[in-house]
């Protein structure tokens, strides 16, 4: 399985310590950045590893900044991108399994490193489970397809 991972300045140290791990379980993974900790901007370094998995590059990324938040709408923003933040184990499991999330975020300032690769390996090894789920994904791809080329007059 191959992993992409991006973080800005406030994720930096965490990113190492869970890009380590990754490496260590033999996952694949390609490294978008930052690769210094000194202050960037978040979106450049959420596109460039969620577009990896739109474009089959990686199947899945882990994004990590201060909260986890503006990594989480950065990747939003990429059409066929299903980011979550998650903060817990349930969250991590449940976004794979019900909503399929393609792209995991988390906030170095809220989870440990401890806690950091346990959400990591609980999202990657959580399985989607299809089904009445799927039906709702494909809600979700329909109103993100309507809204794909809106233009606000």
């Amino acid at each position: 399985m191959k992993v992409s991972i991006a973080s800005d300045h406030a994720g930096f140290k965490l990113k190492k310590i869970v890009l380590k791990n990754l490496i260590t379980d033999g996952y694949d993974v390609l490294d978008r950045g930052t690769y210094v900790e000194v202050s960037c901007d978040y979106p450049d370094f959420a596109e460039k590893a969620a577009y990896d998995v739109v474009d089959g590059i990686s199947d899945f990324a882990i994004l990590i900044c201060g909260t986890g938040l503006g990594m989480n709408y950065a990747a939003n923003k990429i059409p066929g991108i299903r980011a979550a933040q998650c903060c817990d184990l349930y969250s991590a499991r449940l976004s794979r399994e019900h909503n399929n999330a393609n792209v995991l975020t988390f906030g170095a300032r809220i989870v440990g490193d401890g806690l950091a690769i346990e959400i990591v390996n609980t999202f990657l090894k959580s399985k989607f489970q299809g089904g009445r789920h799927q039906v709702r994904i494909d809600k979700i791809t329909s109103i993100e397809n309507k809204y794909i080329n809106f233009k606000r007059v």
